[in-house]
């Protein structure tokens, strides 16, 4: 087997008596892209920051390239990070900037130019190079950081939240910037981030922490049809829950909900999943459909609340010949929920580590 980039081994890190990482095994991938995502507070920065050794975990082992480097200082880990802030010095310029680890490395003048250039090449801010980081937007200063990093040429290349100071359309773009380089470079990518799209974007392997613990762990086609729990249902956005027949949690997605008139025949439409007798509660138009709120009872028989798209032609009558007559507020439903669909939930998170 392949010698994993990094390897957590039964890390811990305790403030007293509070626990912010417990006991996590975790393996990343060498060439990949690897989230760790949660909410805050979860111990995804904590973890980070110990494995950038700016952080000593109170137990377990920390391995990069598989040498133990658990107390090893950050200046010998020889990784690469990208703060939140970018951290940038002003009085430099943007070329001397992205040298900085370059010149603390000693290396020598002409290399040190070479290599800051392709760096700054590489992020698209080759023309750039004599301004100071004042003269640049958000999105500029964040790919300096960015070339900084890169430029030392690093086994690991660590991003905490790099993009949260940017607003919705460049963080989309710099999302497809991240992905590219490390395409093209082969790096070895930890990112930080508390934003299920960026993650389930730009990810190769996702890692979902909650309280300090890995809960679900895998490529994100593969986590987000089947989330371990309702935690992890939940923050990738299931909004829909219900209990089965035979005691079981299962999630479904709002999409993959069906409207249908009560009376319409079935014919096998749910594929042996779920239907349910539904009161449309409220309608919301949104251009491209409507998003149906409905009250039903689960197959358990609880009473539950419900969300669904409907994606009728609004456009005339209200009406699609496969679907028939958009909902109103007050009609009597069926929704229908396939099988496949259906994501089941255990009841206890899965702790496995990245394989």
């Amino acid at each position: 087997m392949t010698t994993p980039a990094a390897e957590l081994v039964g890390v811990s890190q305790r403030f007293g008596s509070f626990t912010a990482v417990d006991s996590i095994d975790l393996r990343i991938p060498r060439g990949r892209l690897t989230t760790l995502l949660g909410p805050s507070g979860c111990g995804k920065t904590t973890t980070l920051r110990m494995l950038a050794g700016y952080a000593s975990p109170t137990s377990g082992r920390i391995l990069i390239d598989g040498q133990d480097a658990t107390r090893t200082p950050p200046e010998k880990r020889d990784l690469g990070m990208v703060f939140q802030s970018y951290a940038l010095f002003p009085h430099l310029t943007v070329a001397d900037n992205v040298a900085y680890g370059l010149t603390m490395r000693k290396v020598p003048a002409p290399e040190r130019r070479r290599r800051a250039g392709e760096a700054l090449e590489l992020v698209g801010l080759g023309h750039l190079g004599d301004r100071r980081p004042k003269q640049l937007s958000g999105g500029q200063q964040q790919r300096v950081a960015l070339a900084r990093a890169i430029a030392i040429r690093p086994r690991l290349l660590l991003l905490d939240e790099p993009l949260s100071n940017l607003d919705a359309r460049l963080r989309v773009q710099m999302r497809a910037e991240i992905r590219r380089i490390q395409s093209e470079t082969g790096l070895t990518v930890v990112l930080v981030t508390h934003d299920q799209d960026e993650a389930l974007e730009m990810s190769d392997e996702m890692v979902l922490m909650r309280a300090g613990k890995v809960v679900q762990t895998g490529a994100p086609r593969d986590v987000f049809p089947a989330p371990a729990d309702r935690f992890v249902a939940e923050f990738l956005g299931y909004e829909n829950f219900l209990t089965l027949a035979d005691g079981r949690e299962a999630a479904v997605r709002p999409e993959h909900l069906r409207i249908v008139p009560a009376d319409a025949p079935l014919d096998g439409a749910a594929d042996g999943g779920v239907v349910l007798d539904a009161v449309v509660v409220d309608v919301a138009y949104r251009g491209v459909d409507l998003l149906v709120t409905l009250d039903a009872t689960d197959p358990a028989g609880a009473p539950v609340r419900l969300v669904a798209d409907h994606r009728a032609d609004h456009r005339s009558d209200h009406s699609d010949a496969a679907t028939g007559p958009a909902p109103s507020a007050g009609d009597r439903v069926r929704l229908l929920a396939p099988r496949a669909r259906l994501a089941l939930l255990t009841a206890e998170p899965a702790t496995e580590g990245l394989s």
